[in-house]
């Protein structure tokens, strides 16, 4: 009975070696490092809850993540080779591939931006966007996604990026002292941080991308967001370990679509509430409806992204960018398939 409780023993452990090296053997690589920008927005949130939940290591991925000050910092960090994937905003696939550099956005987190503009209740004589010329307007990090959209809203009140001073602020604590002490004049930021701002009577919005409807009135259209981004070598020469990541952001997604402000509460690492719970929940309220339902990247919101880019780049403008190459939705699809 000894012997042959040895031997049932010996063969389970066999089977669970076998099991886990089956499990590793089937992606390419087994560890991914991805560069993310203010991980504690509610912009990453889907990447928050794939990795607190566990999802990643069900596929078979350690997934470690890398926070940055801002969106254009954790992108020089994979086109620098230290990351391999990119959680940020998809126009810097747009903006990258006019420098010749490309870039696949392969699963939608965010929808719409959820990026808000502000302006300090500190600035008395502000009318109207044109009135921006001269201060100074915190963004993340220059060069992020909430520096391109506060460009945007200058290129609609005829100004110019040059107009203004841009001071990276980043995406918590520090952006709050910054519009607090006067150290900017205004801001363009993202949640919880604008709510914050908002409800303490510290900002005045002029621009809002937090929901589909205010998307719709800023850009005139779709304009997808938040999404996971990689070389476009990287995801060729990966596939199944991009098909893994996918499987666990898409299970994410999901879940936030049934998720209540308790769940979310007790899921995201207790610095991320900025010691204000009830805040931070009311942050949540205004961008749920930014957050993607399915992981799908828009075709028609993928055209709208480079015709706003080009609007005030011109080296987009006049670059022959193909967006058929900045994304892709065979993954996310193959994923809705099988991911209950």
């Amino acid at each position: 009975m000894r012997r042959t409780f040895l031997c049932t023993m010996l063969v389970a452990g066999i089977g669970l070696a076998a099991s886990g090296l089956a499990g590793a053997q089937g992606v390419e690589r087994d560890k991914v490092t991805v560069a993310v920008g203010g991980k504690a927005a509610f912009y990453y949130l889907p990447l928050t809850i794939a990795e607190q939940l566990g999802y990643f290591k069900d596929e078979g991925v350690n997934v470690e993540i890398v926070d940055f000050a801002g969106g254009s910092a954790a992108l020089r960090a994979v086109v620098g080779g230290s990351a391999d994937v990119v959680s940020g905003a998809y126009e810097h696939t747009i903006n990258l591939q006019s420098k010749k550099q490309y870039f696949t956005a392969f699963v939608l987190q965010g929808r719409a931006p959820q990026i808000s503009v502000g302006v300090s209740s500190k600035v008395a004589n502000y009318r109207s966007p044109a009135d921006l010329k001269g201060l100074k307007i915190g963004v993340t990090a220059p060069g992020s996604s909430t520096n391109m959209v506060a460009n945007f809203v200058l290129s609609k009140a005829n100004l110019k990026p040059t107009d203004v001073s841009f001071v990276g602020v980043g995406t918590g604590n520090g952006a709050i002292a910054a519009i607090r002490s006067g150290q900017i004049d205004a801001i363009s930021n993202i949640d919880p941080v604008m709510t914050m701002l908002e409800q303490k009577g510290d900002v005045k919005i002029i621009a809002d991308t937090r929901t589909l409807k205010g998307t719709e009135q800023l850009f005139g259209g779709p304009m997808p967001a938040g999404c996971l981004y990689a070389p476009e070598d990287f995801v060729k020469k990966n596939p199944k370990t991009v098909q893994a990541m996918t499987n666990a952001m898409v299970r994410a997604l999901k879940w936030l679509q049934t998720a209540g402000p308790s769940d979310i509460i007790k899921t995201v690492p207790e610095n991320y509430l900025l010691g204000d719970r009830a805040l931070y929940l009311a942050a949540y309220g205004k961008v749920k409806d930014a957050i993607s339902t399915d992981g799908l990247i828009p075709d028609e919101g993928v055209k709208n992204s480079y015709r706003a880019m080009a609007s005030f780049i011109p080296a987009i403008k006049e670059a022959d960018i193909d967006v058929s190459r900045t994304y892709t939705n065979e993954f996310v699809r193959k994923a809705l398939a099988t991911t209950k």
